[in-house]
C-alpha cells in the first residue's frame, strides 16, 4: 500500500563507509518522514558498521551480492511505500528542506512524474564546490545533456512502476534511461531553481573510471528515444574521455 505521507529514499551502497554516515545525516535531518532502504552488495569495507549504527532509524536494510546498483535500486524500490521516492548514493548528499521542497512541487503540478533542482558538485580531492549542469526540462536540450542530476530529483512511485524502474542492463546511464522513459511516458519534469544535493566527485566514482562506456551508453539512449544522435555528443567525447585520464595521471603524481 503507497503512503503519500512518506518519503522513499533507497540507498544503493558498496564499499563507501568513509561516506555513508553523512550521507545517511543528510537524509534523516530533512524534517520530513522519511523511509530508508539500504541496499548494500556485500560491502568490505566499515558500511556494516555504519548501517549497524544507523539500524534503528533504517527502515530495512541488507548486504549481500546484488544484480549491480540498477538491480539493487529496483528492489529496494519494491521494498518502500512512500508514493513519493528517490535514490541517494551512498556518497552523495541531501541539503536541509530539499524533500520538501521536492514533494511540494510534485503536489502542486501533480502532472509532473518528476521534481529535480539544482545539485552542487564537491570535488573530494580539493573540497571545492561547483555547480553541475542543470537546467529547465527541455526534450530538445535533453537530447544535447543529461540536463537533470539524479540526486536533485523525486518521483512519484506510480510513473516508476509504470515505466518499470531502472534498466539493469544499464551500467552507468541508467538515470539517463529513465529520463527519457519517464518523459515519453508522462510528459515535462518540474525544476526548482534552488539547491538540493550535493553530487561527490572522487577518482572512485563510476563516471570518473568508464567515462568510454558513460559516453557509449548516454549516445545509444539518445539514439533510442530522440531518434537520431546530436553533434554535440561525438565532438564532446574525446574531449572529455581524454581530461578524464589527464586528470587521473595528475592525481597519481
Amino acid at each position: 500500500m503507497m503512503n503519500d505521507s512518506i518519503v522513499t529514499v533507497v540507498v544503493p551502497s558498496f564499499n563507501q563507509g568513509e561516506f555513508l554516515a553523512e550521507c545517511l545525516e543528510s537524509i534523516l535531518t530533512q524534517g520530513v518522514q522519511t523511509e530508508i532502504v539500504v541496499m548494500d552488495g556485500g560491502s568490505t569495507d566499515s558500511s556494516l558498521d555504519v548501517i549497524r549504527k544507523y539500524s534503528d532509524r533504517i527502515a530495512y536494510w541488507q548486504s549481500k551480492p546484488d544484480g549491480g546498483q540498477s538491480a539493487a535500486i529496483n528492489a529496494g524500490r519494491k521494498i518502500g511505500t512512500g508514493e513519493f521516492c528517490c535514490w541517494l548514493n551512498s556518497d552523495d548528499l541531501l541539503l536541509p528542506g530539499a524533500l520538501e521542497r521536492l514533494r511540494s512541487a510534485l503536489v502542486k503540478n501533480p502532472q509532473a512524474p518528476v521534481a529535480y533542482g539544482r545539485v552542487r558538485n564537491l570535488d573530494q580531492a580539493s573540497g571545492r564546490f561547483s555547480h553541475v549542469w542543470v537546467e529547465p526540462f527541455s526534450v530538445r536540450r535533453l537530447a544535447v545533456r543529461c540536463l537533470v542530476s539524479q540526486p536533485g530529483t523525486l518521483f512519484r512511485r506510480t510513473c516508476w512502476q509504470q515505466v518499470g524502474g531502472l534498466n539493469a542492463n544499464l551500467k552507468m546511464s541508467m538515470d539517463y534511461d529513465l529520463w527519457w522513459r519517464l518523459h515519453l511516458e508522462f510528459g515535462d519534469f518540474e525544476y526548482l531553481h534552488e539547491d538540493v544535493a550535493v553530487n561527490r566527485d572522487h577518482d572512485r566514482t563510476k563516471t570518473n573510471t568508464n567515462r568510454s562506456l558513460h559516453y557509449k551508453e548516454s549516445m545509444a539512449i539518445v539514439r533510442k528515444y530522440y531518434g537520431r544522435t546530436p553533434l554535440k555528443w561525438y565532438l564532446y567525447q574525446p574531449y572529455a574521455v581524454w581530461f578524464r585520464s589527464l586528470k587521473a595521471k595528475l592525481l597519481e603524481k
